[in-house]
């Protein structure tokens, strides 16, 4: 009987090579797991980390000032707790940086002055003018010609009334322990065919044909409503570039972005409050003549087009040569400053390294800390990072990878000398939210192991494993070449209902106890994964659908869409049609109401 439990043992580890054994899971010391949380709860400096990262440093777009001085200061902060190799390492060029100086804008009628609140795009070049305010208001390319020769020098609203419905229900919120245990139960879901529809894609041209309109007519300024906030808060992101109507590439990430180097000035683009949106369209229909003052004064800095990440190092014992990573990315949008998305996942993985440096912890593996900038524009920093030391796609380009995540070309896995010493990515980036749990995407072989090392944290209401996917941040470079990355789940809190990419992103939505809580859960593991014996186990690639990479998206990412009209080009990028497979994820180009399943309207 031995003999063959012990044959069928060698089958199924021949077979089935993640197949952990229940004597193989590493159990942590509970003395070690005691100090992490005593250090992390009772000396914590979570908070003074966030807030000088958002109150005395600020908003940290990729490549601008402000960006580049919180990239040094982490460095010091790591020499400071004595971490080794710390440096500010080159990914490839981004491009431009760009920084707000002045803004102002200002609505006048015949009777009223109005301050006009809003808020200038990114990369947004500088103007100072006053003009009449014009709505194209064009459903079709008969209806847009009308503006033909109408819109030079003035300032154009680009989209209709938005409607505004009570908010019964809350803005913030924890998930629910029925919710945590319908995402326990999930099952792993199979990636989703998502073909246009003729209606889509005649829509997805009309739109880019407006947006060329624009630029064709000689448009002073572009002013759309803020995407899917009300109440005064504004959702910001970056300008859109110079169409160029002879670009035939399907990778979303090519072309040239609002902030290359050798982009064309683009139009002056702003986002208002959707209250003063919608009043300024009303007066409009009703006859009144309205003017507009805008003046916007912004820098480019072009001294240094590279991107850099942010690492430092817990140097290991018997394993060095093998690394365990934890990162968030440091880069931000501009108009708050930056707290919940995401100097919160900044802070946290580096008072996680912190705690483990204080306790005297000394890891088997080396832990290695990463804060990334690019994020915003398509997870620049982790993807080069990836690409540079540990893995490419196909041929290494862009499109190569782009083809290979939408399950098309080439997904040929070329490894780089350090690609086998990753044992695992772990990566924060969904606000202010405490850790509830951890996404597997799709690993299956990992939820014994995650679930002996969240018994520390049950009384935190911390454990949840599903087999879920989750997409947006930098964990996908990692898991898209095989490499275990992991975004752990987190309570929603105002992250999509009020904080995201807005100027409500500020640190007085920050919650200091979640902030720490998540330290020590992101510190307790990254210390189990340093001191197995062997490192964390590693799905087929066989196995590894890229396409869900996207369409296994969270519940967090569903809800950013749902019922709102925010619809992404690709993080800054304006899409051409051509440049759209049919089974190219929705969401990542048109938007969609995943409520309705039914298109709205293009916007950055």
């Amino acid at each position: 009987m031995l003999r063959k439990s012990l044959s069928l043992l060698i089958l199924v580890a021949l077979f089935s090579p993640n197949l952990i054994l229940a004597g193989e899971i590493f159990v942590p010391d509970e003395a070690t797991v005691q100090r992490i949380k005593e250090e992390g709860t009772t000396r914590s400096q979570v908070m003074s980390i966030v807030r000088y990262l958002t109150d005395v440093i600020g908003a940290r777009l990729t490549n601008s000032p402000n960006q580049r001085r919180a990239s040094l200061w982490t460095k010091e902060q790591f020499e400071k707790w004595g971490l080794k190799n710390a440096r500010l390492d080159d990914w490839g060029e981004f491009g431009r940086g760009w920084e707000l100086k002045k803004f102002y804008a200002a609505i006048q009628t015949p009777t009223e002055y109005i301050v006009f609140r809003s808020y200038p795009k990114a990369w947004s070049p500088s103007i100072n003018i006053t003009s009449e305010v014009v709505f194209v208001d064009a459903k079709n390319e008969q209806e847009l010609e009308q503006y033909k020769g109408k819109l030079k020098g003035k300032i154009v609203f680009t989209t209709p009334e938005v409607e505004i419905k009570p908010g019964f229900n809350p803005v913030a919120s924890r998930r629910s322990a029925e919710d945590l245990a319908k995402m326990e139960a999930e099952k792993s879901p199979e990636a989703q065919d998502r073909r246009y529809s003729p209606q889509q894609m005649s829509q997805f041209q009309f739109n880019m044909r407006k947006l060329r309109f624009y630029f064709e007519e000689g448009a002073a300024v572009l002013v759309e409503p803020s995407p899917g906030t009300d109440s005064g808060t504004i959702r910001v992101m970056g300008a859109s570039p110079v169409p160029q109507p002879n670009q035939n590439n399907m990778n979303p990430f090519a072309g040239v972005r609002v902030y290359s180097k050798n982009a064309q000035p683009t139009i002056p683009q702003i986002v208002a409050e959707v209250e003063q949106y919608n009043r300024v369209l009303r007066l409009i229909k009703q006859g009144v003549p309205i003017t507009m003052t805008v003046n916007l004064e912004t820098n480019y800095y072009e001294d240094d087009l590279r991107g850099y990440n942010t690492i430092a190092e817990i140097p290991g014992t018997d394993l060095k040569d093998e690394v365990v990573m934890l990162g968030a990315h440091l880069d931000s949008w501009h108009s708050g400053t930056g707290a919940t998305d995401n100097a919160a996942g900044s802070a946290v993985v580096m008072e996680a390294v912190r705690i483990l440096q204080a306790a005297g912890i000394k890891p088997r593996r080396t832990i290695r800390i990463a804060l990334w900038t690019g994020e915003e524009q398509g997870l620049l920093g982790s993807r080069g990072y990836v690409a540079k030391y540990l893995a490419t796609i196909g041929d290494g380009s862009d499109n190569a990878a782009m083809q290979s995540m939408m399950g098309t070309g080439n997904r040929q896995i070329n490894k780089k000398a350090d690609y086998e010493k990753i044992s695992a990515y772990y990566n924060l980036d969904n606000g202010t939210g405490q850790i509830r749990g951890i996404y597997l995407q799709g690993n299956e072989a990992l939820r014994p192991i995650f679930k002996k090392w969240f018994e520390p944290f049950k009384d935190w209401g911390a454990s949840t494993i599903t087999i879920s996917s989750t997409g947006g941040t930098d964990h996908l470079a990692f898991d898209a070449v095989g490499i275990p990355g992991f975004q752990f789940i987190q309570d929603p809190i105002e992250y999509f209902a009020r904080t995201w990419h807005t100027t409500q992103d500020v640190s007085d939505r920050l919650l200091e106890e979640d902030l720490k809580r998540s330290a020590v859960i992101m510190a307790t593991f990254v210390y189990n994964t340093a001191m197995m014996d062997e490192k964390l186990p590693r799905k087929p690639m066989q196995s590894t659908s890229f396409l869900r990479l996207f369409d296994a998206q969270s519940e967090l990412e569903r809800l950013a869409f749902q019922n709102s009209r925010l619809n992404h080009s690709i993080c800054g990028h304006i899409i051409q049609h051509t440049e759209i497979p049919d089974v190219f994820p929705a969401f990542l180009t048109l938007g969609f109401n995943y409520e309705a399943d039914e298109h709205i309207h293009l916007s950055e």
